[in-house]
């Protein structure tokens, strides 16, 4: 279907474009997209995109179910089929949306895995500053766990984008947005350091490099290298469940809402779109709460 794969190039420029949605994010909905277009060629669906109605959805969403796919991976699939169609109708390619109705399937609540605050302290203790690399990583770990930020704003960062007088850094988060988040005392003390005096040594010659992190090469911090670095520190530790960056992030938000904090500084401060995303959060705080509970009181 040829009208098909011209309608979803010109829906991709639109998610990059008008949007400014990041590239992972447009990959997602293409290979969502293709899969869903490739499906409709094979059952040779008649006539153009107007012709695709809500059954001949729910058959591809049953291709997907029986294949294994599960609830969550078919309620994305959903999820990108509908915002195609109703771009369709916005740009009059097609008359009517045949997504109109169709309801996702229910998701068992999946809480995000989180440290204990004592956890977060061996972990960001765990790096040797005795070397220009356990200086960095230190401050790599302080800026995470102290901001929340996301292991590819992390990485994306320039010297330029931190305020350490001043107490704040300036984060490029998903489609390029910008928000301001604030630095910690140990988070700018660490950070500090690193710039002072390992940063230096680990740039190769006269490079131009902008980053804020750098390998021992001198060139930028990859997402791979972060991953790996985190789980060396966190076998240093003493923590034998395999960690992420996001699970820094995930537990930067738990603590703050452990702790009191308004649920709307916590959203702005992660780059949340949606407050329902930062909601999250208090389900895990419930949740550890309860295990506190079942753990320590007499009664329980």
């Amino acid at each position: 279907m040829k009208e098909a794969e011209d309608a979803l190039n010109d829906y991709l420029h639109f998610l990059r474009v008008e949007r400014q949605l990041a590239d992972n994010t447009i990959g997602s909905y293409k290979r969502d997209l293709l899969g869903y277009i490739r499906h409709l060629e094979k059952v040779e669906l008649p006539g153009s995109l107007d012709n695709v109605s809500r059954p001949d959805i729910l058959r591809y969403l049953q291709v997907l179910e029986e294949s294994g796919k599960s609830p969550r991976t078919i309620s994305r699939h959903i999820s990108s089929i509908r915002s195609f169609h109703q771009f369709l109708v916005r740009e009059r390619i097609t008359s009517a949306d045949p997504t109109i109705q169709l309801d996702l399937p229910k998701l068992e609540m999946k809480l995000p895995r989180v440290l204990s605050v004592g956890e977060v302290d061996s972990l960001i203790a765990a790096p040797d500053r005795s070397k220009p690399a356990g200086v960095r990583d230190r401050a790599m770990l302080e800026m995470l766990y102290g901001t929340g930020m996301r292991v590819s704003e992390c990485i994306g960062m320039n010297t330029g984008d931190v305020h350490l007088s001043m107490g704040f850094a300036r984060v490029f988060g998903k489609g390029g947005k910008e928000r301001i988040v604030p630095l910690g005392r140990t988070a700018i003390d660490a950070i500090t350091e690193y710039i002072g005096q390992a940063r230096p040594t680990m740039m190769k010659g006269d490079r131009a490099q902008d980053a804020l992190f750098v390998n021992a090469r001198g060139g930028r911090l990859t997402r791979q290298g972060v991953w790996k670095l985190l789980n060396q520190h966190a076998r240093k530790a003493g923590i034998t469940k395999e960690l992420t960056p996001h699970i820094l992030r995930h537990s930067f938000a738990t603590h703050l809402v452990e702790n009191g904090a308004d649920l709307r500084a916590i959203q702005e401060m992660l780059g949340h779109a949606d407050i329902s995303t930062t909601q999250i959060y208090t389900h895990v705080s419930k949740n550890r709460l309860k295990d506190v509970y079942s753990k320590f009181h007499p009664r329980a």
